[in-house]
């Protein structure tokens, strides 16, 4: 005879499934925010830049497919999540939803800035009236106006933590623990994201301070996969039901 409920299966199931959303999210998302980038831009050199892209083209290419995938999987698991947290608040739910869902259309529409990238730097006959040094440096107007889209979603994804913290904290089938680090890694994604917008001059030192608070996001991701709900999630759940709001 099973522990559980089947509503308590039922829950830890769509929790698990919400980790293992979460989890295609986290290890597909370094791909096109991080290794891409780090492997193209040089910083400040608009020719090198070029050059790099040019010999990598593809590469550039996966980093596009990598920001489209994660945001697509992303869609299914704010609105697993919702439907989670829904009976727990409804109002922090509500609010989960739309920031979560926000940066979504943000960063497909800025994948636009690196598909530009290619096509100057293919320099077909549409582009000759263009010396070779002005599209290497319209180049990397795209390539740098793409990493600022990429801040400015960066301010929900921290953004969206908080409510899903909050709704972790009050559920009573994850642990408190769990919404703490949701919320500290909020914390994090918003100090940097307003950093690299407002003081750029001083986003590498803040950006020592935020990733630590950026990698507590996987405790809940773990916690997700290996865990999901509690025992007894569908009687804790019942209780902050009946309490007052």
């Amino acid at each position: 005879m099973s522990q559980y409920t089947d509503d308590e299966l039922l829950l830890k199931r769509r929790m698990r499934f919400a980790g293992l959303l979460y989890l295609l999210v986290v290890l597909i998302a370094p791909i096109g925010l991080i290794y891409v980038p780090n492997k193209l831009f040089v910083p400040g050199d608009a020719s090198a830049t070029a050059a790099a892209i040019r010999a990598s083209e593809s590469l550039l290419r996966l980093g596009i497919a990598s920001e489209l995938v994660h945001q697509a999987i992303e869609v299914f698991l704010v609105l697993v999540l919702y439907r989670v947290f829904k009976p727990v608040q409804d109002h922090w739910s509500k609010q989960m939803l739309v920031l979560g869902l926000i940066p979504i259309p943000i960063v497909f529409l800025n994948t636009l800035n690196e598909l530009a990238t290619i096509m100057l730097l293919e320099q077909g006959r549409a582009l000759s009236a263009f010396t070779p040094p002005q599209l290497d440096a319209l180049a990397y107007v795209f390539i740098r106006l793409h990493g600022q889209g990429l801040a400015i979603a960066s301010v929900f994804w921290g953004l969206w933590l908080f409510p899903l913290g909050a709704l972790i904290v009050r559920s009573g089938f994850v642990p408190r623990f769990v919404g703490g680090l949701a919320a500290l890694a909020g914390a994090g994604y918003l100090l940097d994201a307003l950093a690299r917008l407002v003081v750029p001059r001083f986003a590498a030192t803040v950006s020592q301070i935020a990733l630590p608070l950026q990698v507590c996001e996987l405790g809940l991701v773990l916690w997700l996969v290996l865990v999901g709900a509690r025992p007894k999630a569908a009687n804790a759940m019942r209780e902050n039901l009946s309490s007052p709001r």
